[in-house]
């Protein structure tokens, strides 16, 4: 198996919920649940990993706070070289709704101050030659973002192909947001969006349309996937070739962090060597049962459906 890293957000998720209707100002309410969780794009694709009895390796920061602390904790060895910075540790808390929807109220905290410095104190390159590196959250990452040139350098030095899951940004799909995105996606050979990033960036409504807009701007034999939720997931491989995968039919408990799941099972999957629908099929069959679960549970490490059509 090749070897994985993620490299990104790792931040502390409060999840209370369902809440409706929203309530006045002013006012309180009870909610059923409520979940102190590692949050982040980083961390949830690490959990899922982790879950999955994958091996890999996360470079990431913490806040110089007891829940900076209590990150350290939840990864042990793998964040021992992690730095810490002298801000709070980044908190979100995630209001969930009936429907399955949520709202994030969140800090900026430690994350901006994640370097490319930090990168290389956790990261071997020659360790993780000929694997894959999974960047993300880098709208929140500010210090390191500015860095990317470098950091895609290092990665093609290493031969270590990046996969690239940019969250939303702070300020919408902007143009400069969108433009920075494509530029970077010129350097990357995994594309892991969801449906509506994917068709913002492109300009096109249709999904598969949208794809092979996106794909004209990455290296030849990139792979673009997009997650569509309920909808399963669709991509298109390395030989321009489309996959379609359907998703499970589950009752969703929790969505937050679904496409990070996801995005764990289709790595995993890749770098056993698996063709582009299982891949694709063990990355929407993870996110479904992380999605339905209470505890959260990730499913077996080959965890794949027989969705492809």
């Amino acid at each position: 198996m090749k070897p994985l890293a993620v490299i990104g957000n790792v931040n502390i998720d409060l999840i209370l919920g369902p809440a409706e209707p929203w309530p006045k100002a002013g006012t309180e309410i009870i909610v059923d649940h409520d979940e102190l969780r590692v949050g982040g794009q980083a961390g949830n694709t690490a959990l899922a990993w982790e879950g999955l009895g994958i091996d890999y390796e996360i470079a990431a920061n913490v806040g110089s706070d007891q829940f900076g602390r209590w990150l350290n904790e939840a990864f042990g060895t793998r964040s021992s070289k992690w730095p810490v910075r002298p801000e709070g540790t980044t908190l979100s808390v995630g209001i969930t709704h009936p429907d399955g929807e949520r709202t994030f109220f969140t800090t900026r905290g430690h994350l901006p101050r994640l370097t490319l410095a930090d990168v290389h104190a956790v990261l071997d390159g020659t360790k993780l030659s000929g694997g894959y590196a999974l960047l993300c959250g880098a709208f929140l990452t500010d210090d390191l973002t500015r860095d990317y040139e470098a950091l895609f350098d290092w990665a093609d030095k290493h031969r270590i192909t990046v996969a690239l899951d940019t969250g939303w940004p702070l300020d919408g799909w902007t143009e400069k947001n969108c433009n920075s995105t494509r530029h970077w996606l010129s350097r990357c050979g995994v594309a892991l969006m969801n449906e509506v990033e994917t068709t913002t960036l492109a300009g096109v409504d249709d999904p598969v349309q949208a794809a092979s807009a996106l794909r004209s701007h990455m290296p030849d034999g990139a792979i673009v996937v997009v997650k569509r939720g309920p909808e399963g997931a669709i991509a298109i491989g390395a030989d321009g070739s489309l996959v379609s995968v359907a998703a499970p039919r589950v009752t969703v408990v929790d969505t937050i962090g679904a496409g990070d799941v996801f995005n764990a099972g289709f790595l995993a999957a890749l770098a056993r060597g698996e063709p582009l629908a299982a891949c694709i099929s063990a990355g929407t069959a993870v996110a479904s049962r992380a999605i339905s679960t209470l505890p959260r549970s990730y499913g077996p490490a080959k965890a794949s459906e027989e969705a492809v059509r």
